[in-house]
């Protein structure tokens, strides 16, 4: 197998055959030069897979085909709490958004502000998704909103069929309730049988204009900067997972593949830096310098943060509101979610 390491830990160039893993997340600039072979896993030979993570979520917390896969991380600290899951996480946070921009009201429901919220008809794909979990807490924190008091429907947004991929156990006073079938939060909005929706991405009428609806939050990017400079948080939606017993197999493989995802990383930025420095603009995003120089602004130089030291007040963050929404059993430590190696690196 090699020679072992201080602190119980292989050195993976010393391994005689490579490690054979499966590896699945979505196609992230940050993901590809792992996806694509450029960024070696050192110790493994991957077999790569992209998929949506609509797709992977429920697979991560179902059968968990994949060795390696991206998870939810709302998901994920539920499974924790309740002292079960296939995988164990690794601080590379292949997805991170903002969430002002997602409070969608209808124009007529009679709300201005986020505490007009209470008591109203919300629609929501997931009540336990990563999303929902951060923009929930913002309210709460940010605004006093009691979000208990939302009457929740839950659902596909805008097209097809969409369960919880996790049985809850929420409290009698909550009022959580599925859409008929056939039937989307989108729609449902459209026709006035829900006060708002929370959409982790912009739904059809926001984009076109639709009179019907409007954004909670009609600056949501001067609302997010302003979270931001208030919390220093840039909201973790997903983490990397390795299967637990490859970890305990193999315990150098959850290092192995953080330094990989990190120079992925790396690779990606560096190119997005050469983009936007160049004389010539080779994406398709016209105000390609104002974005550039307002986000380093905003978020300085590493505005996509990976490692477990330098997120773990964020982390420390969801862990509280997942037990305050009713989601994890028990109030988990950022500590509990993530291999001991990868806290120490």
């Amino acid at each position: 197998m090699g020679r072992p390491m201080a602190m119980g830990y292989f050195d993976p160039a010393m391994i005689d055959r490579p490690l054979r893993l499966s590896l699945a997340c979505w196609d992230y600039d940050r993901a590809k030069p792992v996806l694509d072979g450029r960024v070696p896993v050192a110790g493994c030979d991957l077999a790569t897979e992209v998929h949506p993570t609509s797709h992977l979520f429920p697979m991560a917390v179902g059968e968990a085909p994949f060795d390696v896969t991206e998870m939810s991380m709302s998901s994920y600290i539920l499974e924790v709490a309740r002292d079960r899951g296939a995988y164990v996480a690794i601080p590379v946070f292949l997805s991170r958004a903002f969430r002002h921009n997602g409070f969608i009201v209808r124009a007529n429901a009679g709300i201005e502000t986020p505490k007009d919220l209470e008591g109203k008809r919300i629609g929501v794909p997931e009540y336990q998704m990563t999303a929902a979990l951060w923009m929930r807490g913002i309210l709460a924190d940010e605004y006093g909103v009691d979000t208990d008091s939302f009457r929740w429907r839950t659902g596909a947004l805008e097209a097809g069929t969409r369960k919880d991929r996790l049985a809850l156990d929420l409290p009698g006073h909550m009022d959580v309730q599925p859409i008929a079938a056939g039937e989307t939060l989108q729609s449902l909005l459209l026709a006035g049988e829900l006060e708002a929706v929370l959409a982790a991405k912009p739904i059809a009428p926001v984009i076109d204009g639709d009179p019907r609806v409007r954004r909670l939050f009609p600056d949501f990017a001067a609302a997010e900067r302003a979270y931001h400079r208030k919390t220093g948080f840039f909201p973790i939606m997903h983490a990397l997972g390795v299967r637990r017993t490859l970890v305990k197999a193999h315990p150098w493989l959850p290092r192995a593949l953080y330094g990989a995802f990190l120079a992925a990383r790396d690779m990606a930025l560096a190119d997005l830096d050469a983009i936007w420095r160049g004389s010539a603009n080779r994406l398709s995003l016209p105000f390609l310098h104002e974005t550039m120089e307002q986000t380093r602004a905003a978020l300085g130089v590493d505005f996509w943060s990976y490692g477990f030291r330098a997120n773990r007040a964020e982390l420390d963050t969801m862990c509280r509101y997942s037990q305050a929404q009713h989601l994890a059993p028990r109030r988990l430590c950022p500590e509990d979610l993530f291999d001991r190696s990868v806290i120490e690196t």
